[in-house]
């Protein structure tokens, strides 16, 4: 298999570069991940659909990553709570080598074949859940042979990558491949490969979301009103819905919960 995301740069001497230039030249190659993530539209889609059906039956959706790519399933995942007013194991972020590997490297965590499975089994993964592994590469065999298990199992599956026929693919229902060529760092995948996958993540997650109700109109009515910045949001939403002034809504607000809650009781009213 040929590794797009291990070709060499087509700049050289990146290190002889002016700081403009080399921000130029970055900024040249992030203009062509939002085309690569454009044509995985129609298998997110499918992708999506999917989870809705197994969401209705009472699934959950599970992200599996090693590196870069597990983080971003783990941001992407912990942010459905606070912005969806959704419970924590609606959508479950997991990367090898456990949250240690956060914030730093765990050595050889995302070459145990086996460990993705025993993560998973942590919440009794069933046929209702949905699974999507992140690899830049498609290679990761935490993730590989995670997906591989999975569909063993008959768990729906999905992959995200940037390697077009990567192993990944093969045990895949769903693969978005993100083909956004060779990184301005050759083989630092956490530049334009990161970003179409946080790209995918976004438009996974918030497909979801608005289709399983938790969007009414353009608004997030049921987010967490965790600070002040977020109470200030709610309170402006019942504003301008109800034609009331700020001190009425953001009273209506905290005596409700949420901007939905609020909104059904000011309706009734």
């Amino acid at each position: 298999m040929k590794k797009i995301t291990e070709q060499q740069s087509i700049y050289r001497h990146l290190d002889k570069m002016s700081t403009r230039e080399i921000l130029e030249k970055m900024n040249n190659e992030d203009h062509k991940v939002a085309i690569a993530v454009e044509k995985t539209i129609p298998q997110v889609e499918k992708l999506v659909e999917v989870l809705v059906r197994k969401f209705h039956a009472g699934g959950r959706l599970f992200y599996i990553g090693a590196g870069t790519s597990g983080r971003l399933g783990v941001l992407d995942a912990s942010e459905c709570p606070p912005t969806y007013g959704v419970p924590p194991d609606w959508v479950i972020g997991l990367i090898a080598g456990g949250d240690t590997a956060l914030r730093k490297s765990v050595e050889h965590a995302e070459d145990d074949t086996h460990q993705a499975m025993k993560d998973l089994g942590v919440y009794h993964i069933n046929v209702n859940d949905v699974v999507v592994g992140i690899a830049s590469s498609g290679t990761t065999p935490y993730v590989v042979h995670g997906l591989k298990s999975c569909q063993e199992q008959g768990i729906a599956t999905g992959c995200i990558t940037c390697n077009p026929g990567a192993p990944i693919t093969a045990y895949a229902d769903y693969s978005m491949v993100a083909v956004v060529g060779p990184e301005f760092v050759t083989g630092s995948t956490r530049m334009k490969s990161g970003t179409a996958q946080k790209l995918i993540l976004n438009m996974i997650s918030t497909t979801l979301m608005i289709k399983l109700g938790r969007v009414v109109d353009n608004r997030m009515v049921d987010m967490a009103l965790s600070n002040d910045k977020l109470k200030d949001r709610g309170t402006k939403m019942l504003m301008n819905q109800f034609n009331i002034d700020y001190e009425q809504a953001r009273e209506a607000l905290l005596d409700a919960g949420s901007v939905r809650a609020a909104a059904e009781r000011m309706t009734k009213e």
